[in-house]
């Protein structure tokens, strides 16, 4: 079962995340989610543990108990489909009928965008 975990504090590592975890069962990994500029913590992570009872067990013990400054926020992680990221479409800004960015939230993806082509001229609109 995967696992997010909001509210970390941003000096927590993997390993630290992870043994927080082992408490209540066997972990199967345990990431924190890293900008990749700054190579700081984002605050969050993922943790996957191979038994859904101990999972559960982890996700009511530790949801809103305080690490840091904040509270934890522990959950099921929603699957993304396809393994894609949690923006969505967009377009062109720069251009006229451009725009587009990103969704609302990870499963609804972004606004479209694209480019207006001039009427009148309608083959294979979408590939714009």
């Amino acid at each position: 079962m995967n696992i997010f975990v909001a509210g970390l504090p941003y000096d927590l590592d993997d390993a630290e995340l992870e043994e927080i975890f082992e408490k209540f069962g066997k972990v199967v990994s345990a990431k924190v989610a890293m900008d990749r500029e700054t190579g700081k913590s984002k605050g969050f992570g993922f943790v996957e543990m191979p038994n859904e009872a101990e999972a559960k067990d982890a996700i009511e013990n530790l949801n809103d108990i305080s690490l840091g400054k904040k509270p934890l926020v522990v959950k099921a992680a929603e699957d993304r489909p396809g393994g894609g990221g949690n923006r969505g479409g967009g377009g062109f800004g720069n251009r006229p009928g451009g725009g587009g960015g990103y969704g609302g939230n990870r499963n609804s993806g972004g606004g479209g965008g694209g480019y207006n082509r001039p009427p009148g001229n309608n083959r294979d609109r979408n590939r714009y």
